[in-house]
């Protein structure tokens, strides 16, 4: 009530992507809602602090409280994950890898990772344009034309160009990963092991996906994806890592600080702590489970409508819609589905002929619906759902010439938030919505 009063034109803003998320189904598979109590410590009076440097080891006074919340966070990540070490500091994702390569990669040491267009990440070693594939030499491993991860090829690949580490993690790969097979790859190679597990890190803690600690050296997660925390990161070293290195943990810890930060963010580390905990529990255990069960039947929804899948379903809690065979830019179809209340992401397809801004898929996932409390009856409709969107939009082409694609969309836009079918769809909807409020 203090922000109306103080700032009124932000607060109506957020009063207005409230409302929206309330009426919308959020898909992004990389999106959830964090809790109440999460939301309470962002919040916080700990945001005033500053705490540079780690527990007990400070270099500005005043911060006993601080202290005794990350040994909180920093004891229920080791439980939760099941390892010796735990740095809660990192900002996100991507600089909690930037950190892992500088602490134990020299410049121009060679990194493997997934090519960004197979379903990877910009900090596994994307060339060119970012600081992994700048500072250091980049191999990119590669999906086949279903989308499928072919072992034995990025094997071969390992073996011929002996990367000093391989990162193990995608945005946009649906199926399980094989971390016993990943760790004989790693070691024919004298590779570390990164596995990045972002996108899945709830549902490896919920028990649905097998865990990559017995198997890797160092473990990276965000926070906010599937383990539904607040917007920030974790960096484990596991019984490997340290048997490998002794001070690979104390490495680590310097790459963050002082190496690549000040000090954190006090109010996301508690709000890290209270996710780790709600997510050490039955509950959430349940959820996760509801996670890939609502995925693996909205993918048969989607397939039983006819269209096609990357890798033709999940294990997971993602999927990616291959628009090739309809010959739709997954733009156009992204922003149909917001008109309709359905809200996705482009995303490139495996060996996408397009370029990243006009990709020829979709991903979308269940997390943030399954949160909400939807299940597999929900899930049918969605899929139904998106297939009519799909169809409404079957005629909107992207234009093969570049100059001519700007005013194509100016007039697609005008077009869609009249469409009567679209609303319509909007309105069933924030109909099913209501059922189901935003935690």
């Amino acid at each position: 009530m203090i922000l109306v009063s103080t700032d009124p034109e932000v607060a109506k803003l957020i009063a207005a992507e409230s409302k929206r998320q309330q009426e919308v189904l959020e898909m992004i598979p990389s999106e959830n809602y964090a809790s109440a109590a999460v939301r309470e410590a962002i919040g916080s009076v700990l945001t005033n602090k500053y705490s540079e440097g780690y527990p007990h080891k400070r270099y500005y006074q005043g911060n006993t409280y601080i202290d005794a919340i990350e040994d909180i966070a920093i004891d229920r990540a080791k439980k939760l994950f099941g390892v010796p070490h735990a740095n809660v500091q990192p900002y996100s994702g991507s600089p909690a890898n930037a950190a892992v390569y500088f602490a134990i990669l020299a410049p121009g040491d060679t990194i493997m990772g997934l090519a960004l267009s197979a379903g990877g990440h910009l900090t596994h070693g994307h060339p060119a344009i970012t600081f992994s594939g700048k500072y250091f030499h980049s191999v990119q491993y590669d999906v086949d034309a279903d989308g499928w991860l072919n072992m034995e090829e990025i094997s071969q690949l390992s073996r011929k160009t002996k990367p000093k580490m391989i990162v193990v993690g995608t945005t946009a790969y649906p199926r399980i990963f094989d971390w016993k097979h990943w760790k004989v790859i790693a070691d024919e190679a004298g590779a570390l092991l990164l596995a990045d597990i972002s996108h899945i890190a709830g549902l490896v803690v919920g028990g649905v996906h097998p865990s990559p600690v017995q198997y890797a050296d160092i473990v990276m997660t965000t926070t906010h994806k599937t383990l539904r925390g607040p917007r920030g990161a974790l960096l484990m070293v596991t019984e490997s890592g340290l048997k490998k290195d002794p001070k690979m943990a104390e490495k680590i810890d310097k790459a963050v600080f002082p190496g690549i930060q000040g000090g954190p963010h006090d109010n996301v580390t508690a709000a890290i702590a209270i996710a780790l905990k709600e997510a050490d529990s039955q509950s959430f255990r349940a959820y996760a489970k509801q996670i890939v069960a609502n995925a693996k039947v909205l993918a048969k929804s989607l397939t039983d409508q006819g269209l096609k899948l990357t890798t033709g379903g999940t294990d997971n809690h993602l999927m990616v819609i291959d628009l090739r065979p309809q010959g739709l830019s997954g733009n156009v179809v992204a922003e149909a589905l917001e008109v309709a209340g359905i809200v996705v992401n482009k995303n490139s397809v495996p060996h996408d002929p397009n370029p990243p801004f006009y990709p020829s898929g979709i991903r979308l996932g269940t997390p943030a619906v399954t949160t909400r409390g939807m299940k597999e009856p929900e899930m049918q409709q969605i899929g139904q759902w998106i297939s009519q969107v799909i169809n409404i939009v079957k005629d909107n082409h992207l234009p093969g010439d570049k100059e001519t694609r700007n005013a194509f969309f100016v007039d697609f836009r005008k077009k869609i938030i009249k469409n009567k079918e679209l609303l319509t769809i909007a309105a069933n909807v924030q109909a099913l919505c209501r059922h189901f409020p935003v935690p």
